[in-house]
């Protein structure tokens, strides 16, 4: 099974459930198409099925039909997104040649096209669009003998048909399996396709055992990076500061964390040096500077841990809403406290963009 992550399909699906494979958390949405708008119809965040990098394909066909079954029986297709522990996600150039033949090159000689020997795996890739100064596709004609720049994602074989295997067993019908980096990506440019297209941002995504960071310019992802620093580490540092258990860090982090700044504040800027060094790295290479930095994942919930990397990364930090451009049709339950969960549900929100 090949590893899609963008939507080339001329025909697009009525609705998609995508569910996201968290580390502590499975986050997912049912969003449907009316029109030329999608509307997200239902979404659930349930526990993993194991804090574990892996498990069996048993146990996660009983998690996938506690996920759909939540988000009720409008539509058994689904979309699964991988966490960046379990994908690869590179940029490259290739020959022009079809898409087929692009995998096999990257099956057989993905050291040659990615300075990593990846055997085993399964590839996907998708060309980046060249854009005219205004930000619009680039209409010149290719010259004859120029490479095409690419985006390539790609994941064990054996986990790919694992999961394939689970979806198939929980009565579901696979539509892509994606990696994970790239739902933040298609997310924020249905969110803010302003700002996507015309300026030089970042997308910080704070996951459980790793933080994300993409870095965008007019359009293309230019680089991007995986810090192995995620909520996990923040809370448990808090807990130990405080001398208190994890449950009761967790919820301080998210709930009362303006009363213990003191302690977490020194956890943040562990993560936020990381993340300017990477800035900082982007800038001289491309000689223009971020001037936002967009922050989504669960500690996103947190303001004052969005405003400690603010401080310690010198850009403005927003926390934002994956669904903004969608018409949200929730139920009544969902609908209050939406807001408050919406920057955790990035990765899935992405995933079914792409699916859809």
């Amino acid at each position: 099974m090949s590893l899609p992550f963008f939507n080339t399909r001329a025909k697009r699906r009525d609705e998609i459930i995508a569910i996201d494979l968290g580390g502590r958390h499975t986050k997912a949405v049912h969003v449907q198409s009316k029109g030329d708008r999608l509307s997200l119809v239902g979404y659930t965040i349930q526990d993993s099925p194991s804090e574990q990098s892996s498990f069996s394909v048993d146990v996660l066909a009983e998690h996938l039909k506690n996920v759909s079954r939540a988000l009720g029986d409008g539509t058994k297709t689904v979309v699964i997104s991988l966490g960046v522990g379990e994908t690869v996600v590179r940029r490259t150039e290739m020959p022009a040649m079809p898409l087929d033949d692009m995998r096999q090159m990257l099956k057989f000689n993905s050291k040659n096209y990615l300075q990593q020997d990846l055997p085993d795996h399964v590839f996907d890739c998708s060309v980046i669009i060249a854009r005219a100064a205004d930000g619009s596709p680039d209409t010149a004609k290719p010259v004859p003998g120029q490479k095409n720049k690419l985006i390539v994602g790609g994941a064990k074989q054996q986990l790919v048909e694992d999961v394939h295997a689970a979806i198939r067993e929980a009565g579901l019908n696979a539509a892509q399996i994606v990696p994970g980096l790239i739902g933040p990506l298609n997310a924020f440019e249905s969110s803010e396709p302003e700002v996507f297209a015309n300026e030089a941002v970042a997308l910080v995504d704070l996951g459980f055992r790793n933080t994300t960071i993409s870095v965008l310019q007019r359009s293309e992802m230019i680089m991007h990076r995986i810090v192995n620093m995620g909520g996990d580490r923040i809370t448990q540092g808090l807990a130990d500061a405080l001398a208190i258990s994890y449950a009761e860090a967790e919820g301080i982090k998210l709930g009362m964390a303006n009363e213990v700044g003191s302690a977490i504040e020194p956890l943040v800027t562990i993560l936020g040096r990381e993340l300017r060094a990477f800035i900082d790295f982007f800038e001289h290479q491309q000689d223009v500077a971020v001037g936002q930095i967009f922050v989504s994942g669960g500690s996103a919930r947190s303001e004052l841990i969005v405003q400690a990397l603010q401080l310690e990364l010198l850009v403005p930090c927003k926390i934002w809403n994956p669904a903004k451009s969608f018409n949200v049709s929730l139920p009544p339950e969902q609908t209050a406290e939406f807001e408050s969960v919406a920057p955790q549900l990035a990765v899935a929100v992405g995933a079914a963009i792409s699916a859809i």
